[in-house]
């Protein structure tokens, strides 16, 4: 029945389908592809005038690095003038000075790659609110009431951990909102990617074995309805872990597609949690911290391919040895679990002498018994390089200086060359399309959690099933090319037509558009 209600749909109207294409890029030869960054965050100075910049990318230069992974987005505060995001209250230099733009400028001069940093779902962190009244805080924060209220809360009621206040990922509106302000960076400057922070729930659970937030009243509405439960569930609760984690996973998803439909060519990276021991002691991936305390699946974003880049969080101390277990492990399955897209590790430089910091660059560079070896390293940070510079900040210039000496002096300096970014070959070389639709009433109204289904017409290979977000957009992503059904789940309550056909090409992107049901009366 479907094939020939298809047959029937492509004759009369044609293929359905907008198609962004991929742009190559030059090819590189891959052993000079090695991806060297360091994270330059936005509570230090660095890049508040344009002296400063200057002097940081001088520095990186002097490094060998090829990218800076520069905080733009601290707490919904932007360090930009031209984003949805409102401009930072910082002591950064007056406009029309713009911190984004003058970074950009003079490192793409110098050949390095800038990687907006944007943290996803801390709000603020400060006893005094931000100035502007458009900021999330104000507008969402404590003093808002009902759905306006974006506020994380743990199962207790807690809303609040000293001065730092979370968004929840389970609400629509904070999803849509944090979409919006990366497209917006990301349209409004030549960035050469995103780096999403803390794209997770928080710190700070009774245990490490789940979460205690997510708790916002919508969100636990939003998975009453789903699931036809009635009872608030319990933290530990299987199924609420999975919902909670698979918000997590949707969101990095639609940034992924929305930003591909912006600039293919632009990376979605992000930080990746380590906390404690790898899978090899803990038992397997889902027993880490990562996947059961913070909910945060980035194994399975690379294998969905959500992500082109894990830049892990590996902050260990080289110099005790449990600490050195621990980023030996991550390191093994990071490198082992790229798959086809890339995994960064990042040290901690603040927790380590400038001794073993050299060390854990040329653990992160040593093959794993698999033969795998990561993409880079990515070093935390570049206003505190050493453990010397983080116990006095008046070392932090020449702690500098000496890891620049350190790790690019004599010939076997792991960074005594240059090195090319890696380049993303599933980018500019693609083999698989993807496809993004929006499923609502002919009212407006969006339909949230329904279920969307991608199936190949000939019947060769599997279906993928997505549930519609709360603002009614869903995704697939890298899907085979060929002819596919998009079919709805239908409410019991809502007609239409629930099915059409697209032709999914590489590197293109196919637009659904299922926004004309009707519900019944």
């Amino acid at each position: 029945m479907k094939r020939r209600l298809a047959a029937a749909w492509l004759a009369t109207i044609g293929l359905l389908g907008t198609m962004v294409a991929a742009t190559p890029a030059a090819a590189h030869d891959e052993t000079d592809q090695q991806w060297r960054s360091l994270w330059v965050d936005a509570f230090n100075e660095g890049i508040y005038n344009p002296e400063q910049v200057s002097t940081l990318v001088e520095e990186a230069t002097d490094l060998n690095a090829n990218a800076l992974i520069v905080q733009v987005a601290r707490r919904y505060d932007c360090f930009c003038n031209r984003a949805l995001y409102p401009r930072t209250d910082a002591a950064i230099d007056p406009a029309p000075y713009d911190p984004l733009d003058e970074v950009i400028e003079q490192a793409h001069a110098a050949g390095i790659e800038v990687h907006a940093w944007v943290n996803v779902n801390t709000m603020w962190n400060s006893a005094t609110a931000p100035t502007s009244p458009d900021h999330v805080y104000n507008q969402h924060g404590p003093d808002a009431t009902g759905s306006d209220r974006w506020l994380n809360k743990m199962v207790d009621g807690t809303e609040m951990v000293g001065n730092n206040t979370y968004i929840d990922p389970g609400h629509p509106d904070a999803s849509a909102y944090i979409v919006n302000g990366i497209s917006s960076i990301l349209s409004e400057y030549d960035v050469d990617g995103i780096n999403l922070d803390y794209v997770r729930y928080p710190d700070g659970s009774s245990t490490q074995t789940h979460s205690d937030w997510g708790y916002n009243d919508v969100a636990v509405e939003r998975f009453l309805e789903l699931t036809g439960r009635t009872e608030t569930p319990a933290p530990d609760d299987a199924q609420w872990s999975d919902w909670r984690r698979d918000q997590v996973t949707n969101l990095v998803r639609k940034i992924y597609l929305t930003m591909y439909e912006i600039n293919p060519m632009a990376r979605l990276s992000h930080d990746g949690i380590t906390y404690a021991y790898g899978p090899q002691t803990m038992g397997s991936w889902e027993e880490t911290r990562p996947y059961a305390e913070v909910l945060q699946d980035w194994k399975g974003w690379l294998d969905e391919g959500i992500i082109d880049t894990t830049v892990a969080m590996n902050y260990k101390r080289n110099w005790m040895d449990d600490q050195a277990q621990m980023f030996d492990e991550w390191n093994e399955v990071l490198a082992d679990w790229q798959g086809e897209r890339q995994s960064v590790s990042g040290p901690a430089l603040y927790l380590n002498d400038i001794g073993d910091t050299l060390d854990q660059v040329e653990s992160v560079f040593t093959p794993t018994d698999a033969g795998n070896t990561m993409a880079g390293w990515s070093g935390y940070s570049y206003a505190v390089t050493s453990l010397d510079a983080n116990e006095d900040s008046t070392l932090r210039d020449s702690e500098r200086q000496k890891v620049i000496e350190t790790l690019t002096t004599g010939e076997d300096a792991p960074f005594a060359e240059p090195a090319d970014v890696p380049e993303m070959t599933w980018k500019t070389n693609p083999t698989e399309g993807h496809v993004v639709g929006y499923v609502g009433l002919r009212t407006g109204a969006a339909l949230d959690q329904v279920t969307l289904t991608l199936e190949p017409v000939l019947g060769r290979g599997s279906s993928v099933e997505r549930l519609s977000d709360g603002n009614g957009w869903f995704g697939f992503a890298n899907i085979d090319p060929g002819l596919y059904f998009v079919t709805v789940t239908m409410p019991d309550d809502v007609v239409g037509i629930p099915l059409t056909v697209v032709n999914v090409k590489a590197g293109g992107v196919n637009t659904v558009d299922f926004g004309s049901l009707i519900p019944l009366p």
